[in-house]
């Protein structure tokens, strides 16, 4: 009884799959076509289950704006069914085709339709088609245009005009660290059987973030110089150029397959004599580009403006404000927005001398859109105060330039205060222990026994005490030893004292030793690591030279202070030009082992003539 039991409730399960319905209604449509020629519009039905009762769908033409029904609907069923572990699933797909002719150039939309399913109410969705203007050398047909054009390309001759490259800005005229789209489209219409060898021109100077494209290519129409052509994108790219000026981008190529006639005449069993069709391998080039880079706006620049670009929002937090001595607080700043948000430096706090502070935790969370990156940049500042007491931590300063509305604007936090109770475990005399390390001096102070064994005292004809000899030995020679010691000491001390002399004598030292390794690393063709060390270098070497901290460092106060040594303005700009490379260098493609030789060279040369120019 049992048995039969399972069985029965087996093959109820299976009808009821085979009864249950899912119901899918989809519009099929080119996304492009040309002014005259005939389109075939589908609406595809898809049901799993039984469909029983399936209505045909009605299409408004009056909502059919540029396109004239010549047909339809026409339809088509097929019908699946399969069993699996005893489950049973039918499927059936119908296909609605109408047949329409674009009767004006413009962009469209194509309506929805409705259809009923065993009584129920479906509607499908709509598709967007583009009409472009007929090819001006376009073949007909029955006196009306289609979609293919003529072409002159033979197996001995691939007509420029049927197939190139074109890198696509969406604007070469612009401001430094501004997002631009660059696109690589090919533009064909012969048939392709193969890309080979894509070689993608550098940008040299520019940061570069790669757009979304589908993996398989994709051809859409597009008239181009009055002749339409299906085209690919090839890439898609965000850049940011890092400097102004002319900026130059080089030519691209890529190795492509034609199928075209191969010029002789083959006969066919069935068609008879036909035109040969062959294999062709041609490579093409894209044009190189000339982009016109301004500087950022001198007038109402702020002194505190960092490169940011783009629209942001600043959102800053502080984790608590009352602790207790050794207790760690966290300042989170949240940068969200569009822009170069890669390339934003982190804002500075100005924290109590009596905190100890660690280096800050980014976290970046973007995409990649055509307005720039975007997303949020969070920036975590970890802080520990040692001291008791009551500080305050002055408001921080996020300055951008907005590029709509094209003026710069500055965004602050509050001013936060930091109440600071005694921490309960710390000493009496020290309350941040781990923090200054300080340790009592222990001085061993036993007196140690003399010694009480016979010793043979004997009489000399020589007398020592009281002579001259005694007095030069004992008294006159430790005195001279000792002023001489002190005299040596107050010097080094004093010497010691002068930071800004030591910094600026071991300056060059210091900075020699950041370009040995750094040396290291171009034999070895590390390029983040050599950029890295020969900008610590620089900034260093700066930094000491000036005796100014390199958190306090920036290109505007670089400027001013070596002006006022009276430095040449080309050792400046030379400087300038090497931290500029350097830091675009880490963002920027793959540089060449003779730009990394380069940079190396004119950053020795640099601090060389600095040298000869700055010797205190």
């Amino acid at each position: 009884m049992k048995k039969y039991l399972i069985a029965f409730l087996l093959s109820f399960v299976g009808v009821v799959n085979f009864y249950a319905q899912e119901v899918t209604y989809s519009i099929s449509a080119p996304n492009s076509t040309v002014e005259g020629a005939q389109i075939q519009l589908r609406y595809v039905l898809r049901v799993t289950g039984d469909a029983g009762k399936v209505d045909l769908p009605v299409l408004d033409e009056n909502e059919l704006d540029g396109f004239v029904v010549l047909y339809g609907p026409a339809y088509s069923v097929s019908q699946s069914m399969r069993t699996i572990n005893g489950q049973t699933t039918s499927e059936g797909n119908w296909t609605f085709t109408y047949t329409l002719t674009a009767n004006k150039q413009g962009t469209f939309t194509f309506p929805p339709t409705t259809i009923k399913v065993n009584g129920k109410t479906y509607t499908s969705n709509t598709s967007t088609i583009k009409v472009l203007p007929p090819d001006k050398d376009a073949q007909t047909t029955n006196g009306k245009p289609t979609q293919e054009t003529t072409s002159t390309s033979t197996s001995k001759n691939i007509s420029p005009n049927d197939a190139f490259i074109r890198a696509i800005f969406s604007k070469k005229k612009g401001m430094e660290q501004e997002a631009y789209v660059v696109t690589f489209r090919l533009y064909s219409v012969l048939s392709i059987r193969q890309l080979d060898k894509i070689q993608f021109p550098e940008f040299e100077g520019f940061m570069v973030e790669d757009l979304d494209i589908p993996e398989s290519l994709q051809g859409r129409l597009e008239n181009y110089n009055g002749k339409n052509y299906v085209t690919y994108n090839l890439r898609k790219m965000l850049i940011f150029p890092q400097r102004s000026g002319k900026m130059t981008i080089p030519s691209g190529s890529i190795d492509i397959v034609f199928y075209v006639k191969s010029g002789q005449i083959i006969m066919d069993p069935f068609w008879g004599p036909q035109e040969g069709m062959t294999d062709v391998k041609r490579t093409l080039k894209t044009k190189p580009e000339t982009m016109d880079i301004s500087p950022y706006p001198a007038d109402g620049k702020p002194l505190g403006f960092s490169g940011a670009v783009g629209s942001f929002d600043f959102e800053p937090t502080i984790s608590k404000t009352d602790v207790v001595a050794n207790d760690g607080i966290t300042i989170t700043l949240k940068i969200k927005g569009t822009g170069n948000m890669k390339l934003i430096k982190n804002p500075e706090i100005q924290f109590p001398t009596e905190f100890e502070t660690y280096d800050a935790k980014v976290t970046n969370d973007l995409k990649v859109t055509e307005n720039g990156l975007s997303g949020t940049r969070t920036i975590e500042y970890l802080f520990i105060p040692r001291y008791p007491g009551k500080y305050t931590i002055p408001p921080i300063n996020f300055t951008y330039y907005d590029t709509k509305a094209k003026e710069y604007k500055t965004l602050s936090s509050e001013e936060y205060t930091i109440n600071v109770a005694k921490d309960p475990n710390a000493s009496a005399t020290n309350s941040g222990t781990s923090y200054s390390s300080q340790r009592e001096v222990q001085i061993d102070q036993d007196i140690r026994y003399l010694k009480t064994d016979d010793y043979d005292f004997r009489d000399t004809e020589d007398f020592l005490f009281g002579s001259a000899k005694y007095i030069l030995l004992y008294y006159l020679a430790p005195l001279l030893i000792f002023v001489a010691l002190a005299i040596y000491y107050r010097k080094r001390i004093k010497a010691n004292a002068d930071v800004v002399r030591m910094r600026t004598k071991k300056a060059n030292k210091v900075a020699s030793k950041r370009l040995k390794l750094a040396k290291k690393y171009l034999a070895a063709h590390n390029k983040d690591s050599f950029y890295e060390e020969v900008l610590r270098a620089v900034w260093g070497y700066l930094s000491d030279k000036l005796v100014i901290p390199v958190a306090d460092l920036n290109r505007e106060n670089i400027e001013t202070e070596l002006t006022g040594y009276g430095v040449d303005e080309s050792l400046i700009k030379q400087f300038i030009s090497i931290l500029d490379t350097c830091e675009f260098a880490r963002y920027a493609p793959s540089e060449s082992d003779e730009a990394m030789d380069r940079t190396y060279a004119e950053t020795v040369d640099a601090i060389g003539k600095m040298e000869n120019v700055i010797k205190k």
